[in-house]
């Protein structure tokens, strides 16, 4: 047993427009604390009012990291944020900060709380490569593609999943192993003193839904579309990849197809508005089923309402 001193963290989990950055936010105030971004889409600086980031007032309470430190044309997986999320919570602690991990990108927080199996990273190059070889065979010939060297993976990831079968076909054309191998490789845990308390923010759904179509509305209010114009300025320009990250942000695709003539304002508003409530649906129930009191280092989870 470790004799380290036990290190608390506090997790705020939740679907998307659950009120999880405000509660956050009241508990930094409370413990003297450092919000810490686990949110995908989040971590990137061209869409702050689209991906709904603390505002320069909340940051100003509270000190606030990993919003917005990256660049569209950047890549991020659950590895490599929690390379940057372990060194912002040891940072923390040195600080005397309570670390305060909050978020919807629950695979990130489960990768942070049980460890990831040590899969290599991929360079840049063959990370390109494995995008431009699914964009040239199309989905399904793709999909077919990487069964040949990794079936696990293709038996139990969509055929429109692009961007996870890409990941498997780079690391297998880098490593000479199939990934689906490498994840069944013993996980790396975090430090054993480290101890997460974790708070679950799940609203009734009918309110979830309704808080999804006012905040999506005020977006829209609040010059939402110049930063999604910008952006997509920047894809046509080659700056930023097509299938980069950044452009699975809930309403951007909906909101670019109106800047180009494809969709009404009301048809855009719309489909983000449906397209975030289907991807709240999805984090409920993941949330309500992996993050658990008996998984590793898990200290306690505590489910509560807005």
């Amino acid at each position: 047993m470790s004799s380290r001193p036990e290190r608390i963290i506090s997790i705020v989990a939740g679907p998307t427009a659950s009120g999880k950055s405000a509660y956050a936010l009241e508990l930094g105030t409370k413990k003297g604390g450092c919000v810490i971004n686990a949110d995908a889409m989040q971590l990137y600086k061209e869409l702050p009012i689209l991906t709904a980031q603390p505002s320069y007032e909340e940051q100003s309470q509270s000190p606030h990291r990993l919003y917005g430190v990256l660049d569209a044309s950047e890549r991020i997986n659950a590895a490599r944020w929690c390379i940057l999320a372990k060194k912002e919570i040891e940072r923390c602690f040195k600080e005397g900060l309570h670390p305060i991990l909050t978020g919807g990108t629950g695979f990130y927080l489960k990768a942070l709380t049980e460890g990831l199996s040590p899969i290599p990273d991929t360079s840049d190059e063959m990370r390109r490569n494995s995008l431009a070889r699914a964009r040239e065979t199309g989905s399904e010939k793709f999909h077919l593609e990487v069964s040949q060297f990794d079936p696990e993976l293709a038996k139990r990831v969509n055929p429109n999943d692009t961007q996870r079968l890409a990941h498997g076909w780079a690391v297998f054309h880098e490593t000479g192993k199939a990934l689906s191998e490498w994840q069944k490789l013993p996980k790396m845990p975090p430090p054993a003193n480290w101890k997460f308390e974790v708070v679950l923010i799940l609203p009734e759904r009918e309110m979830l839904y309704e808080r999804i179509k006012r905040r999506f509305d005020l977006m829209l209010e609040n010059n939402v579309m110049d930063e999604v114009s910008d952006l997509s300025k920047r894809i046509d320009k080659n700056e930023v990849e097509s299938d980069a990250n950044i452009i699975i942000a809930h309403g951007f695709r909906a909101l670019r197809d109106y800047l180009q003539g494809k969709k009404t304002l009301e048809e855009a508003r719309e489909t983000g508005i449906t397209d975030t409530r289907h991807y709240a649906k999805r984090q409920y129930t993941w949330f309500r089923h992996q993050i658990k009191e008996d998984a590793y280092n898990i200290q306690s989870v505590r489910i509560q309402s807005p």
